[in-house]
């Protein structure tokens, strides 16, 4: 299938002047007056409740699967729970919120390369290093407990304990994910008080899952979760997830946080392998601004109880059927963080191909969403594809110059290294049209004939992220 085949699915939306929540609320909802609706494959109308935000658009790629309800409790074995734990700075939106496995779930985690990395961050790849499996997941929104020295990490082991108290499994089960503010640590004192109602509150149900994964934003403005259905090895399966993110989003992650659950039965050396295959191809391929955080964290769990053979070898049919299944739940979810980046009015997805290798179509992909002078014309309308060339160019993938081509959604703009006529009202009308809808905007370039290609997404560059981010407040 061409990576210029158009995505299965349609968004449009009804908003007036949306808010970023940095300017009303450190880690708060919306501002009331906003008007804010989504519409999305198999999804109806959906408006905000006070103190919650509506979910966002999930731009699936094409395959044998078909989006399901449930999120990260589709998978089967898996409940959720979300609550507001007084740890938010103002409002009343939920910031706590947990997954918990009936079973010992295999466990792979993926983690940011910031040197600064947030004491959970550290905690959990210690745990990760020791154990193949997990039993939950406890992720805090409000404080990022990075940079807080031997007292914040020693809140991490007392929450994770108090937690395992209460589930009754082992304390080296249990992983937890922080986002918030750097330099603060949890506001244990909440948390742990917050801890018995939410163990109460687990529930397998749609609603539970839908309340984690608001729990988890911070300046979102819609929350992330997904889930599909689909058939490895003659057996149905399933695989959920949610995420966070809006700013500080870099390849190597960002300000992000996920967390993925499947019922699928497969080993740990090769779940590991798929998690940062899926990782590098979804999460490692957004960009917003160019800041990546202390906190990134993706842990992915797989209860193994959909009845299905187990998968052993990463070279098997059933692992390619299961690793373009988690692909596709990565990435929907990676393209709503980017579709969300702070003071963004457009996603832009970038198609590079004719690269020798994967990782090099990759660079290039990823050097272009990543351009400020690219992502501001776009914001501008501007269909400058001069610095669309200028950023494949310094990626550091060698290609000849003459061989480069650029399309701007079914423009062509560049051919065989040299400028063409091009309708440019038409170009600037294709850029204006999904600004106004929050559209997608589509780059694709041709670098050979190589057999490598690999996408990026990003956003556009928009006075209101300099605005949003002037005027944060702790």
């Amino acid at each position: 299938m061409s990576l210029f085949t158009p995505q299965n699915y349609h968004v449009s939306f009804n908003f007036s002047q949306l808010n970023r929540c940095k300017n009303c609320n450190s880690f708060g909802a919306p501002r009331s007056n906003t008007n804010f609706k989504v519409f999305a494959v198999a999804m109806t109308e959906n408006e905000a409740a006070p103190n919650s935000v509506p979910p966002a658009p999930i731009l699936l790629p094409q395959g044998p699967w078909k989006q399901i309800p449930g999120g990260i409790t589709a998978a089967k074995g898996f409940k959720a729970a979300g609550m507001y734990g007084g740890l938010r700075a103002k409002g009343e939106k939920p910031d706590l919120a947990l997954l918990a496995c009936d079973v010992d779930a295999t466990a792979a985690g993926a983690f940011t390369k910031n040197v600064v990395a947030a004491a959970p961050v550290v905690y959990c790849k210690s745990l990760l290093e020791d154990s193949t499996t997990a039993r939950a997941v406890l992720i805090n929104a409000g404080q990022a407990n990075a940079a807080t020295g031997d007292a914040g990490y020693q809140d991490v082991i007392e929450c994770s304990n108090a937690l395992a108290k209460l589930l009754q499994v082992d304390p080296g089960k249990v992983l937890i994910e922080s986002t918030g503010v750097i330099g603060q640590r949890i506001k244990k004192e909440a948390l742990l008080n917050s801890l018995p109602k939410l163990v109460d509150l687990l529930s397998s149900s749609a609603e539970g899952a839908d309340l984690a994964a608001v729990a988890i934003t911070t300046t979102d403005l819609v929350s992330k979760s997904v889930a599909i259905e689909s058939e490895v090895g003659g057996t149905q399966i399933r695989i959920g997830g949610m995420a966070k993110g809006s700013g500080m989003i870099h390849p190597n992650m960002a300000t992000m946080l996920g967390v993925i659950t499947t019922d699928a039965l497969v080993a740990s050396d090769v779940w590991r392998k798929m998690v940062k295959v899926s990782v590098n191809r979804s999460f490692n391929q957004i960009t917003v601004d160019g800041d990546t955080s202390t906190n990134d964290a993706v842990i992915a769990l797989a209860s193994g109880l959909s009845g299905s053979n187990p998968i052993s070898s990463i070279n098997s049919a059933e692992a390619r059927q299961l690793q373009l299944c988690l692909d596709a739940v990565m990435q929907g979810l990676a393209k709503s963080i980017a579709w969300d980046g702070e003071g963004a009015t457009c996603l832009i997805e970038v198609t590079v191909v004719g690269a020798a290798n994967e990782v090099e179509a990759g660079l290039v992909a990823r050097s272009v969403a990543s351009s400020s002078l690219t992502k501001a014309a776009v914001y501008g309308r501007d269909p400058n594809w001069g610095r669309i060339a200028c950023a494949a160019g310094y990626a550091g993938v060698p290609f000849n110059p003459n061989t480069l081509q650029i399309s701007l959604g079914n423009i062509l703009l560049m051919e065989r290294g040299q400028p063409i006529l091009f309708d440019r009202a038409a170009a600037s009308d294709y850029l204006r049209r999904a600004g106004e809808v929050h559209g997608t905007v589509k780059i694709q370039i041709s670098i050979g004939d190589g057999p490598g290609s690999s996408l990026a997404w990003g956003c556009d560059l928009s006075y209101d992220y300099v605005k949003i981010n002037a005027e944060y407040t702790t």
